[in-house]
């Protein structure tokens, strides 16, 4: 990891709430597929709350190891619709976030967490509807020391987040969609939810088309079967 050099940023620029209305209605695999971007979409932090879906504006910290200082005050700072997003290299040693700090977030507006990283708690963050996708989870409590970052460029989970970006989150992981790919977010997605909209109907009716499956196969055999 990096050295961290304390510094704390504004959000360049937040989404419309209708963006992120518009995004949030599609499931998180559609928006993935839609931008085919590898790097883009994870599923190693899992949602650790009761339910509910994920859509907002990154906020991000870069913090040491053990230390939540920076997630405190990203807490404060944060503005509604807001995802605090907590790069700690992937540590799942120390907690850095549990149920009073998910708690005053919520109370503050924040739209939920992403960590990579640890959480604790976790009997009474399964019981809350606060978006929360951790790592893992660890008993040990964090310092509160610092140093940390906020709203600079970070890595969670194999996914480059800058502050802004549009993070979306579903039972099956999480996807992040630059301003700049917003468009085609949406109209992939919203093809790929028409087409598989349609698949059940078909299926019970015997009738789906699989001619495309024999050309791919020869294709990968090198053109014969």
């Amino acid at each position: 990891m990096a050295p961290i050099v304390p510094q704390v940023h504004d959000v360049p620029a937040r989404p419309s709430a209708d963006t992120l209305a518009a995004l949030g209605a599609h499931a998180v695999s559609h928006l993935a597929d839609a931008l085919r971007r590898p790097d883009g979409a994870t599923g190693v932090l899992r949602p650790r709350h009761r339910a509910g879906n994920l859509c907002g504006s990154a906020f991000t910290v870069r913090l040491p190891p053990g230390d939540n200082l920076f997630v405190q005050h990203a807490v404060d700072l944060a503005r509604p619709g807001d995802v605090i997003v907590v790069d700690v290299g992937g540590s799942t040693d120390v907690a850095v976030v549990g149920d009073i700090v998910s708690a005053w977030a919520a109370k503050r507006g924040v739209a939920g967490f992403v960590i990579d990283g640890a959480v604790r708690d976790l009997a009474d963050l399964s019981t809350h509807d606060l978006p929360v996708y951790a790592r893992g989870v660890s008993p040990k409590g964090p310092t509160r020391v610092g140093p940390g970052e906020i709203n600079v460029p970070v890595v969670v989970g194999g996914m480059a987040v800058r502050p802004g970006d549009i993070i979306v989150g579903d039972v099956d992981g999480l996807v992040v969609v630059r301003p700049e790919d917003v468009e085609r977010a949406l109209a992939g997605a919203g093809q790929l939810r028409t087409g598989e909209g349609e698949t059940p109907a078909a299926l019970g009716a015997g009738r789906v088309d699989r001619g495309w499956l024999e050309a791919a196969v020869a294709a990968g055999l090198g053109g014969g079967l």
